[in-house]
């Protein structure tokens, strides 16, 4: 072997090196500047508290709070200066999904390691659920370089599905390229070829999407990281996907439905009530138990939400309780 070939594959290596080490600098420097805004917007949600304390008390001609006494002025001159867009403080939880309708989402599903047959039969079947989504077998890849492959091929969301005794029982949604990361538990699955009836064949087509009873702060920002796995759908699609809270308890379906046939018009509005709802599946239960924000293969990660059975008042976090509670009277009346 000639010493030409070693001074080859020494600048190979160093080439391979020198772009991994790049890639490196590179992430941990967009890290240090989301975590720049995300305390910058820390340090200005106090000031957006006292605009909103001082707008509320000129508006209803109340007395200008004790706290807000000596900063009356100084935030006056800034509350003429706002618009409809600077009103309201938009930071670094809004960037997360800043793309979210504009750009089509690329969605990444993978499972736990070793996974048994059911598993991968349930990996294929939500496939199907997101338009443009792809499978891959999990192998041997730990979780970092999984996320590492996902970021150098543009992947917006990664899913990773996890079972216990063959079956599933969790769900991952990591977004891309910084999170954040909703973790789910997953009970009563049921596969398609589960169905009481034979499910009809399921369109690729971007489905219309049903959040239900969403309501809360953690509510919305749970509907913000389901809706950002399914592109836009086209207004004349018949699949639709449902998202049902109860108690904080989202039921999952998946329908497609036919419209009635014949021509439209004034004469012909009675046949929307005739159309045909048909379950595609799968279907299951999830609950959110979870969420940080960040990415899975982060350290050390800030804690958004955690659920905490164990209280002796749990509250509600997907919906306001006032309307859980109307939603409730209203079941009672029409089961009475």
């Amino acid at each position: 072997s000639s010493p030409v070939k070693y001074i080859g594959v020494f600048r190979a290596a160093h080439c391979v090196c020198t772009d991994v080490f790049a890639m490196l600098r590179r992430n941990a420097r967009l890290r240090k500047e989301y975590l720049f805004k995300k305390g910058l917007e820390d340090r200005e949600a106090a000031t957006f508290e006292k605009k909103r304390k001082l707008t509320e008390a000129m508006q209803n001609n109340k007395a200008i709070p004790t706290e807000l006494r000596g900063e009356d002025k100084r935030l006056r001159k800034t509350l003429d200066l706002q618009d409809d867009v600077t009103k309201t403080q938009r930071g670094s939880l809004d960037d997360e999904y800043a793309y979210m309708g504009v750009k089509d989402p690329r969605v990444l599903i993978t499972t736990s390691r070793d996974p048994s047959s059911r598993l991968q039969q349930f990996l294929k079947e939500m496939r199907i659920l997101f338009p443009g989504a792809q499978r891959m077998n999990r192998g041997a890849y730990v979780v970092k370089d999984l996320l590492e492959l996902a970021r150098s091929h543009d992947i917006s969301d990664v899913i990773i599905v996890h079972e216990h005794r063959g079956e599933p029982d969790g769900l991952i949604v990591c977004h891309l390229p910084f999170g954040p990361t909703a973790y789910f538990g997953l009970s009563n699955v049921v596969l398609r070829h589960d169905l009481p009836e034979k499910p009809p064949t399921v369109s690729e087509a971007n489905p219309h999407l049903v959040f239900h009873n969403f309501t809360a702060k953690m509510g919305r920002r749970v509907r913000t990281i389901l809706q950002a796995l399914f592109p836009p759908a086209k207004q004349l699609g018949n699949r639709v996907i449902t998202f049902a809270n109860n108690h904080d308890t989202i039921h999952f379906r998946h329908h497609v439905y036919e419209r009635p046939k014949g021509p439209g018009g004034e004469d012909n509005k009675s046949k929307a009530k005739h159309v045909e709802l048909t379950e595609c599946g799968p279907r299951f239960i999830m609950r959110l138990f979870r969420v940080e924000l960040g990415a899975i293969d982060m350290k050390d990660v800030e804690v958004e939400w955690v659920l905490r059975p164990y209280f002796n008042r749990q509250r509600e976090a997907l919906a306001e309780p006032d309307e859980e509670k109307e939603e409730e009277d209203g079941t009672k009346t029409i089961m009475r």
